[in-house]
């Protein structure tokens, strides 16, 4: 095996800072000391640069299979890394959806062909597949997604038989999209009544409102609460939800946890004016009061962990009107700097950005070996150069859509490197094409 040494690594692990060399063993992280005298086949000097564990991104939309014209586990998995995400867990509303244990294992076999980073699927649940999505292995899925509001097909589960069945026998963790489908319907019913086809994007946040996330995800945590159920509630959006949550116990001995992401986190329902259907999300971004209130949450750890959410459309299907455009937006590239953009502006600190999106997950979805820098942990590694700044534009971007809300921000750090199980696979701005991710493995016993 092949051994690595980075030199003056600035670490940033389990809520400290420290300086040291770091040797990768082959897949692993072998040795972390003051200084390492091993022999070694490639030798890197980060000359003091922050070293984090790679970012472990619990909700992600790559499109693939079915959706290829917007995005594919090949293109996205590199955007991923140039990113500093080295690990993704992917949604099931592609098509078809990944309704069976066959579709989802052929999802499994697509990105261990294609996918640079590290990968798991949820497996989808429907009002009719519940002898599928019990044969789900809870050691090599992450869990089983439901869309308790609108969704794609036949993944909207609005029977409450079904859920509750679901909730109670579920063999892993249940992740849950939660939107009161018939405020929806009501509130849009409204709007067109008002503005007739043409609904302006500043009416987005109303029709899918506060009250319906509310009435959504306080079903599902209550339902959670009498099955027993261990729910991870997706994409927090209104400050009304994080009284739903707690913080009165470790993480890994929670059964209710929640997540954010990053678009609710940094843009608000002033940015509909200029950034229109491209800032189009489903649950909506809502005022900045709800994005204060979501932040406060994540800091005291009533909200877990901070994702993306990553759903690449077109810009022709973005450009599109309100009712027509479709909601989503591509952020793996950029979810880490925007973070780190929020350290420099006091909002958070990076040791609490490496707990949120690296430490957090493998906690939170009990990964094996996994995000943390740790001797004996899969290396993957992203180091952060504070010196250099990402302008973000059409050049850079490696979203397979080709665009980002970003662009035109200039962020205040820089992905210089990305390791994924100690290969280094990004580099200078450059994918280095040659190696694969793994499947993510899960110790629930």
């Amino acid at each position: 095996m092949s051994r690595i040494i980075l030199r003056n690594a600035q670490i940033v692990n389990e809520g400290s800072r420290y300086f040291a060399d770091l040797s990768i063993r082959g897949e692993i992280i072998e040795a972390i000391d003051g200084q390492i005298d091993l022999p070694y086949d490639q030798e890197i000097d980060l000359n003091g640069n922050l070293l984090i564990p790679g970012c472990i991104d619990d909700q992600v939309h790559f499109r693939e299979p079915g959706l290829t014209h917007k995005a594919d586990i090949f293109s996205e998995s590199r955007a991923a890394v140039a990113g500093g995400i080295t690990s993704f867990m992917e949604m099931p509303n592609t098509v078809p959806n990944a309704l069976t244990q066959a579709l989802l294992e052929d999802k499994y076999a697509i990105a261990a062909e294609k996918s640079i980073g590290n990968y798991s699927f949820f497996m989808g649940v429907s009002n009719d597949n519940y002898d599928e999505v019990m044969r789900t292995n809870s050691e090599n899925v992450c869990g089983i997604k439901i869309f308790m509001g609108s969704s794609t097909g036949n993944m909207l589960v609005d029977n409450y038989n079904t859920l509750e069945h679901v909730f109670a026998n579920a063999p892993t963790l249940i992740a849950t999209h939660c939107e009161d489908e018939t405020t929806i319907k009501n509130n849009l019913a409204r709007a067109k009544e008002t503005f007739g086809l043409d609904i302006p994007i500043e009416m987005h946040p109303l029709i899918r409102s506060e009250e319906a996330c509310y009435l959504s995800s306080s079903f599902a945590v209550e339902l959670a609460k009498k099955t027993g159920a261990r729910l991870h509630v997706l994409h927090i959006s209104t400050a009304k939800e994080t009284g739903l949550f707690s913080n009165t116990l470790p993480l890994k001995e929670k059964k209710i946890t929640a997540e954010a992401c990053v678009h609710h986190l940094w843009f608000s329902d002033e940015d509909y004016a200029t950034k229109g259907n491209l800032i189009k999300w489903n649950p909506a971004v809502k005022t900045s009061v709800d994005r204060e209130m979501i932040w406060n949450a994540v800091l005291d750890n009533r909200i877990d962990v901070i994702a993306t959410d990553h759903a690449p459309h077109t810009l022709e299907e973005k450009g599109q009107n309100y009712l027509n455009a479709p909601s989503g937006g591509p952020l793996v590239q950029h979810a880490l700097l925007a973070m780190l953009e929020k350290s420099i502006q006091g909002v958070i600190s990076i040791e609490r950005i490496v707990e949120k999106m690296a430490h957090a997950p493998a906690d939170l979805f009990r990964i094996n070996n996994r995000g943390y820098i740790k001797e004996g942990y899969y290396a993957d590694l992203v180091e952060i150069n504070s010196e250099h700044k990402t302008l973000v534009n059409k050049n850079n971007v490696l979203y397979k859509c080709g665009w980002s809300p970003f662009e035109g921000v200039t962020f205040n750090h820089e992905v210089s490197r990305t390791f994924v199980n100690g290969r280094l696979v990004y580099e200078g701005g450059k994918i280095i094409e040659g190696s694969n991710g793994k499947r993510l493995l899960f110790n629930r016993l």
